[in-house]
């Protein structure tokens, strides 16, 4: 099989030890072990009581019924927990949803620029992939009626990303009811990486899986519930779609474990206070970073709804893969460069790191990108 290497992960797989400042990561900064026991106000009993009661075998292999339990809360739609397998991470829910789906010769759509697994995996396994591009004129949206132009009586997955990587914009209720509108008239799926929930205008915003029958969700702890170390990831499907997935795990993961399944469960037990937590760091460092480019004038940023990824645009003479290098080697600083997301000329900026992280990282970056005046 013929795949191309993931832009970003290329990257940070090569140079994210190497930084001293990283603010390049897009989860919403990693609880320590410490802070995840004090969720409970107990000091992890609860969690550690389960453990104690658990043999370290395989576990239960699609997710335990109670980590299914949890997972179907989040969903305001009664979800059969039938429908809800365990992956490894978002990007395991990803590969395995779009392999049940897609076969050669189908048509796909895919949101670009984004997460590139989404039109990357349907193009290697033979499919057409066309794109549905974001606008900046639209505030990095996509425009609906090129979706009706692009759709066939013959498209098989329609891909997005709720909200964007890198960018951090949202598609509200109303575009994606537009969304399942366009999908549902040629019977066509949709396949949507909620992974970044948002965490403002919550009322605005509904998971894909609430508006449309045939929709394919996937998610994880990594990003929004700051749990990245679990490395489980779920995805919700219908029975047809599920049972094939089932198959495809037997070859990709087998199970989660059972340690990772009770720390998923735990963390999902306590959601309300993680988010509660993150929406403090995400709007105050959302607001540092905002005051930080009103005094950049080659840097400029539609500011993020509310997520944990943002994407900042760079007015420098240099090629942004250039600029990121020698940003880590003279200043410890990281980045992802834009380029590694096919969005030249900027980078991502990981601006929900811890508070003290990002003032530095930013700083130094000022201090780089000032020397293009002198």
């Amino acid at each position: 099989m013929d795949i191309k290497t993931i832009g970003v992960e290329e990257w940070l797989n090569v140079w994210e030890k190497s930084a001293t400042w990283d603010i390049a990561q897009s989860t919403i900064s990693s609880l320590t072990m410490g802070e995840l026991r004090a969720l409970d106000e107990q000091d992890g009993a609860t969690f550690y009581e389960r453990l104690d009661r658990e043999k370290m075998n395989y576990g239960w292999i699609e997710g335990s019924p109670e980590f299914k339990a949890v997972v179907a809360k989040l969903y305001r739609r009664e979800v059969n927990p039938d429908h809800i397998l365990q992956t490894n991470g978002c990007t395991g829910a990803n590969l395995n949803a779009i392999m049940a789906v897609v076969e050669p010769g189908d048509h796909v759509i895919a949101e670009w620029p984004t997460y590139a697994p989404l039109y990357e995996i349907p193009r290697t396994l033979g499919a057409e992939v066309e794109y549905w591009e974001l606008c900046e004129e639209l505030g990095w949206k996509p425009d609906i009626e090129e979706l009706k132009r692009l759709v066939r009586p013959n498209t098989k997955l329609i891909c997005i990303n709720n909200a964007s990587n890198p960018i951090g914009t949202v598609l509200d209720t109303d575009m994606l009811g537009q969304i399942a509108e366009i999908a549902r008239s040629v019977g066509a799926y949709v396949l949507c990486d909620e992974v970044y929930l948002p965490l403002e205008n919550t009322e605005s915003f509904m998971s894909m899986v609430d508006v449309y029958e045939r929709a394919i969700v996937t998610n994880s702890l990594s990003k929004t519930y700051s749990t990245p170390a679990a490395r489980v990831g779920w995805v919700v499907a219908d029975e047809e779609v599920s049972n094939r997935i089932r198959t495809y795990r037997d070859y990709t993961m087998i199970c989660g474990g059972v340690f990772n399944d009770a720390l998923a469960t735990y963390v999902l037990e306590h959601k309300d206070k993680i988010l509660e937590r993150n929406r403090k760091i995400v709007f105050g460092n959302r607001d540092i970073a905002q005051a930080w480019i009103d005094t950049q004038h080659r840097v400029s940023w539609t500011a993020p709804q509310g997520v944990s990824t943002s994407f900042i645009q760079l007015d420098i003479p240099e090629d942004d893969e250039e600029f990121c290098r020698r940003l880590l080697s003279e200043r410890g600083v990281l980045l992802v460069p834009g380029s590694r997301f096919e969005l030249p000329c900027g980078a991502r900026l990981g601006y929900c790191a811890s508070e003290d992280v990002l003032r530095e990282g930013l700083r130094l970056l000022g201090e780089a990108l000032a020397e293009f005046d002198r």
